[in-house]
């Protein structure tokens, strides 16, 4: 499992929201490409941005700052993952000509799953899909799109059916009420999509701790056997509860834990009874 740290940027800045709220945001960086080099230097292997302008309005507003920091860490063969107003096959050709190693859409992909089928294959490894979902008190989770300022209706583990076997490369899983919040990961809801899909599954939201990393680490799919790819931590690291190279550290070491359970049956997987 690797670590990637996150910079989310709005108005060129590095910034952190609470739980998707646009008016609840915490600046922790005037430059996001000098943030990115540090976190390059520790030891990270991938770095996870996010163009939280573009993702509500759709507008590549910090497009150039994104460019800026893959530039700045290709030397040290780190890679950049982003997201956020991705919404056509001329937007991933573009993000990918700046640098970016993978692209995620969100919005576009809940919208419409065809599209990704469509594009997916065109760039082997380098299309993933974001789905940022609310839980609610029946099990179930519901997907939100536009910067998570709007539902859908969409059901989680439902759209994560449609993905599969189209050739995407990850899937970035957030519940929306953990992320910015430090309280924790989702761990019942990651463990419903590694055994709902065999997409590689990126776990966002909720990280405190690098406890917090050894349990996602020890996370395996009842359905196949296979582990999350990745953990994305943002607060966490810019409120210091742990450093770069001490996550990445424990990303690799979580690979030796297994946490046992058992499968989980369709009805549960998608929250019904």
């Amino acid at each position: 499992m690797e670590l990637y740290p996150a910079i989310d940027i709005r108005g060129g800045k590095c910034v952190r929201l609470r739980q998707g709220d646009y008016a609840d945001e915490t600046v922790y960086g005037a430059d996001p490409v000098e943030v990115a080099s540090g976190f390059a230097e520790a030891g990270a292997r991938w770095i996870h941005t996010v163009d939280l302008d573009a993702a509500r309005t759709g507008s590549g507003a910090n497009r150039s700052v994104v460019a800026g920091i893959a530039k700045e860490v290709r030397a040290l063969n780190v890679c950049v993952q982003t997201g956020g107003g991705v919404r056509s096959e001329a937007d991933i050709e573009e993000l990918l000509g700046l640098g970016v190693a993978r692209v995620i859409v969100g919005t576009r992909a809940v919208q419409d799953p065809d599209f990704i089928a469509s594009v997916a294959p065109r760039f082997p490894g380098q299309v993933g899909v974001g789905l940022d979902a609310r839980a609610r008190a029946d099990g179930s989770y519901e997907v939100a799109a536009h910067g998570w300022t709007a539902g859908t209706g969409v059901e989680l583990f439902s759209l994560l059916d449609r993905f599969d076997d189209v050739g995407v490369a990850v899937a970035v899983i957030t519940e929306i009420g953990r992320d910015g919040m430090l309280t924790g990961p989702d761990v019942d809801g990651l463990a419903r999509a590694l055994d709902a899909s065999s997409i590689n599954i990126i776990a966002s939201g909720g990280v405190s701790s690098l406890e917090d990393l050894t349990l996602l680490g020890g996370l395996v799919s009842a359905r196949d056997g296979r582990r999350l790819t990745g953990a994305i931590a943002g607060k966490a690291i810019y409120e210091r509860r742990f450093t770069v190279a001490e996550g990445v550290a424990a990303c690799r070491a979580a690979s030796g834990t297994v946490i046992h359970r058992e499968p989980l049956s369709r009805e549960a997987l998608h929250g019904t009874t």
